[in-house]
């Protein structure tokens, strides 16, 4: 079975499969699907009917009648739970006959990371004592707010990837965008999905 990623962001390039695979991992450790090199295209194509029947129509043709698709971007200052629901529509309706679930990040991608700072620590030049902001998917720029803690600075297609290896996917499902990533995950392959704790 093949899994066919869209994603937006470059840094997702790498991330998301690392993601997938970290999630399926977690559910279903026998499993392993083909993930496919995501296919990334940008935002406001993504959120125009033709740019996303593009994308949907392309994965759709890579994964196969049984393969499964996963769009996943940031809502910046979008509401996920209007953006979601509208693509979603807009993709099923595309290509009824393929598994599609459409993932919006709250804000940004990276606040999963401040989510689950604790598990952070230490590491790609962090503090040793980093704690999660008040409300991390409120944070309108995740990106900045890590680059300030971290020694370097924050290098989205280096520091992205590494960081998705590392961070608490349990304590990120304190965050409800990432909570459906999750959930998603497993509805896609049909596995059951233990609640959030």
């Amino acid at each position: 079975m093949k899994v066919g990623l869209i994603v937006e962001g470059h840094g997702e390039v790498h991330s998301a499969p690392l993601l997938v695979r970290r999630i399926l991992q977690e559910l279903a450790p026998a499993l392993s699907p083909s993930i496919l090199a995501p296919h990334r295209v940008s935002r406001g194509q993504l959120t125009k009917n033709e740019g996303l029947q593009h994308a949907i129509e392309f994965m759709a043709r890579k994964v196969g009648n049984d393969g499964r698709i996963l769009l996943l971007l940031d809502a910046d200052d979008d509401l996920p739970c209007v953006l979601g629901p509208r693509l979603l529509a807009l993709a099923r309706g595309f290509r009824p006959d393929r598994e599609i679930s459409v993932v919006v990040a709250k804000r940004e991608y990276e606040a999963w990371f401040l989510t689950a700072a604790e598990s952070l620590r230490g590491r790609r030049g962090l503090p040793g004592d980093l704690a999660p902001p008040a409300a991390p998917e409120a944070i309108r720029d995740a990106k900045g707010w890590l680059s300030q803690q971290m020694s370097d600075g924050y290098r989205e297609t280096i520091d992205q990837p590494a960081l998705t290896s590392f961070f608490d996917l349990t304590a990120a499902r304190r965050s409800d965008s990432f909570d459906k990533l999750f959930r998603e995950v497993g509805r896609l392959f049909g596995l059951s999905v233990p609640p959030r704790p």
